[in-house]
């Protein structure tokens, strides 16, 4: 059985208060970079893996998608989703992205936003996504930054009068399971080197086009913890394409 923290009553009252919870995508700091890597969404059929809410999926069926199938192991992210996000042409299914079943072919624009970092398995479900896309079809991708993830619990190291003294990386290379801390509570993640996240896209038969680490927009420069936030990358977002 998956982990499935977002299930969890605690940990999703405390996901429920974030800022990209309550504001959706304009509370996301990445999201002007990574709207800036989306294709034209017009008469494509969408997948959104780890959907969360379904922000994306809105985005896609507003902006003339044909088709959206937004998939996500929580059915708590799934109710709000329906609440918050339903629309014509959007289907909701729970199920572990590792276990979902299509057919080859049936995808013209994959999405995934900060969800692949909780796949065991990210090169298997990579292989997978390929096949899913039809020629000429588009993935786009955020999840932490490997910097990030490396050392496990993603945390500052403090000074003794408690401000921010750096961020630790360590372990780096030493890809598997981290304990992370998040919202408070312990996570399961998985770290993954760079080159683990870009050559499961080339060995799946992806043509790289984007690789971006988002900073911050200057508007939410001055919002708690934000500033912080140009020290390291906390994010990594990836576009690729199957070749024609």
């Amino acid at each position: 059985m998956k982990e499935n923290h977002y299930d969890n009553p605690i940990f999703f009252e405390k996901y429920a208060h974030m800022t990209r919870s309550q504001k959706g995508l304009a509370g996301a700091g990445e999201w002007l970079t990574l709207k800036r890597l989306l294709p034209d969404f017009t008469g494509k059929r969408v997948l959104d893996l780890g959907c969360g809410y379904g922000w994306h999926c809105a985005w896609a069926a507003q902006h003339g998608a044909k088709s959206v199938l937004g998939v996500d192991l929580s059915e708590r992210m799934l109710s709000v989703a329906r609440e918050k996000n339903a629309a014509p042409g959007i289907e909701y299914r729970q199920s572990a992205m590792e276990e979902l079943e299509l057919p080859d072919g049936c995808v013209d624009v994959a999405l995934s936003s900060l969800a692949l970092h909780y796949v065991r398995d990210y090169e298997a479900l990579m292989a997978r996504v390929a096949r899913w896309l039809a020629p000429g079809g588009v993935l786009v991708f955020s999840v932490e930054h490997p910097v990030f993830t490396a050392q496990g619990p993603q945390d500052w190291v403090y000074r003794e009068d408690g401000s921010i003294a750096h961020f630790p990386v360590d372990d780096y290379y030493i890809e598997g399971p981290r304990d992370a801390v998040f919202l408070g509570e312990h996570v399961r993640k998985y770290h993954r080197t760079l080159t683990t996240y870009l050559g499961a896209l080339t060995r799946a038969g992806l043509l790289l086009r984007a690789v971006v680490e988002p900073q911050p927009p200057e508007e939410m420069l001055d919002e708690p913890g934000m500033r912080d936030e140009l020290r390291r990358p906390m994010m990594l977002i990836v576009r690729a394409e199957k070749a024609w």
